[in-house]
C-alpha cells in the first residue's frame, strides 16, 4: 500500500518550495503569488530505510525495492473556500483523494514574501484551513442527514443509526470541531463515519515551514503551532524548506555533511514521513532474496494472512506459514541459515501480528 499524502495550506507559506524538495523535483511552480498551483503536483518519493541497504550486502541481492510516499501538492485554500472562494472546489475535491493531509503553516518573518492576509500568525492560518473543511463537511453532512431521514420514515433501521451518528457529527462540527476530534463507540461507528467520505476526518500532520537560522531553537510561531496541534491531538514536525531545497541538490554523501553541519540527524523529508506512518499506524515488513530486497507497508496490528496479500491476492489466500526473523537478528547472525541453525528463525501462524521490521518468507499454495 503507497502512502498518499496532500500538502495544503493558505497561498505563500512554502507548499510548493517544500513539494519540490521534498521530491527532489522542479515540477511545482514556487511563486510570490497566491495560486501559484492550480492543478496539484504529484511526487513518488523512496522511503528512507538503512535495513534495506544492510540486508542487501547480506544476501547480496540484485535488487532494492523501497516502499514509497506520494506527495501530493494541492492549490492554496483562502477563507470562503467552502463556498467556492478562490480554488476551494478543487483544492476541497483534492483533499479527498490523499490519505493524509500534511499542513504547512508558514513560521517565519520574510518581508520579500508576501501573506495572503498581510501578516504572520500561525494560529488564524490554521483556523481557516481547519474552518473551511468543517464548513464543507457540513454542508456534506447536512444533505446526507435530508437524505437518511426519508429511509428512517420509510422504516430502514441501518439508516436510523446512521442518523444517529450524522447528527452527532452535525453538532460537532457546529461547535466548530473537526471530525478527527470526535469520540466514536466501537469501530462500527468508525467504519460508518469513514464511508462520509468527510474533509476534516482526515489525519493530520503540521510542518511548522521555519527560516533556515530557526530548524534548530524554532520560535514563538512554531509554539502557536504545537500548542494548536496538541489540542486535537495531531503531531507537528518543524521543518525548513529553504534547506530542503538545498539538500535536494547534493549527491547523498554531501548530504550527510551537510546536516551534520546544521546539527540534524535527519532531513526534514525522513522526519515528514516517520510522523505520518506513526499518525496513520504504519509499519514495515521486508523480504529479503538473491533477486531483491523490498519493503512493505502495512497497518501495525495486521496479521501474517493479511501481510502476505501485500504481495499478492494469491499469498493471502494459500497462506500455510510465515517464515520470520528479526530485522537485528538477521542482521546480527548474518544470513537466513545462520537465524535458522540458532532457532531465532521463527514459523508463525495465521494468527501471527507482524511486527515492524521482521524479515519475512511466506510459504502458501493454491
Amino acid at each position: 500500500m503507497a502512502l498518499r499524502c496532500g500538502i495544503v495550506g493558505l497561498p505563500n507559506v512554502g507548499k510548493s518550495t517544500l513539494f519540490n524538495a521534498l521530491t527532489s523535483q522542479q515540477s511545482a511552480l514556487a511563486a510570490n503569488y497566491p495560486f501559484a498551483t492550480i492543478e496539484p503536483n504529484v511526487g513518488i518519493v523512496a522511503v528512507p530505510d538503512v535495513r534495506l541497504q544492510a540486508l542487501e550486502r547480506l544476501v547480496k541481492a540484485q535488487k532494492v525495492v523501497p516502499a514509497t510516499i506520494e506527495f501530493v501538492d494541492i492549490a492554496g485554500l483562502v477563507e470562503g473556500a467552502s463556498k467556492g472562494e478562490g480554488l476551494g472546489n478543487q483544492f476541497l475535491s483534492h483533499i479527498r483523494e490523499v490519505d493524509a493531509v500534511i499542513q504547512v503553516v508558514r513560521c517565519f518573518d520574510d518581508p520579500n514574501i508576501v501573506h495572503v492576509n498581510g501578516s504572520v500568525n500561525p494560529t488564524r492560518d490554521m483556523g481557516v484551513v481547519s474552518l473551511e473543511l468543517i464548513l464543507k463537511d457540513l454542508d456534506s453532512v447536512e444533505r446526507r442527514i435530508d437524505r437518511v431521514q426519508r429511509a428512517v420514515k420509510a422504516g430502514d433501521k441501518k439508516a436510523a443509526q446512521e442518523l444517529d451518528l450524522l447528527k452527532r457529527v452535525q453538532t460537532h462540527l457546529l461547535d466548530e470541531k473537526s471530525v478527527r476530534t470526535m469520540s466514536l463507540m466501537g469501530d462500527h461507528e468508525k467504519e460508518l463515519l469513514d464511508s462520509f467520505f468527510l474533509l476534516s476526518a482526515k489525519p493530520i500532520l503540521y510542518a511548522a515551514n521555519v527560516a533556515e537560522s530557526e530548524i534548530l531553537t524554532g520560535n514563538v510561531y512554531v509554539e502557536e503551532v504545537q500548542a494548536w496541534a496538541k489540542e486535537e491531538g495531531s503531531e507537528v514536525v518543524v521543518v525548513s524548506a529553504e534547506i530542503e531545497s538545498q539538500l535536494a541538490q547534493l549527491a547523498p554523501d554531501e548530504k550527510n555533511m551537510f546536516l551534520e553541519d546544521m546539527g540534524l540527524e535527519n532531513s526534514g523529508l525522513e522526519r515528514l514521513i516517520k510522523a505520518a506512518y506513526h499518525l496513520l499506524g504504519l509499519i514495515t515488513y521486508i523480504t529479503a532474496g538473491v533477486k531483491e530486497v523490498r519493503a512493505w507497508t502495512i497497518t501495525r496490528g495486521t496479521k501474517a494472512p493479511g501481510a502476505a496479500g501485500v504481495i499478492h491476492s494469491d499469498f493471502e489466500r494459500g497462506f500455510i506459514r510465515a517464515e520470520t526473523i528479526k530485522y537485528e537478528d538477521y542482521v546480527r547472525l548474518g544470513s537466513e541459515s545462520a537465524a535458522r541453525q540458532a532457532g531465532l528463525l521463527r514459523a508463525e501462524g495465521k494468527e501471527y501480528v507482524v511486527q515492524d521490521g521482521d524479515v519475512i518468507h511466506f510459504l502458501f499454495n493454491v
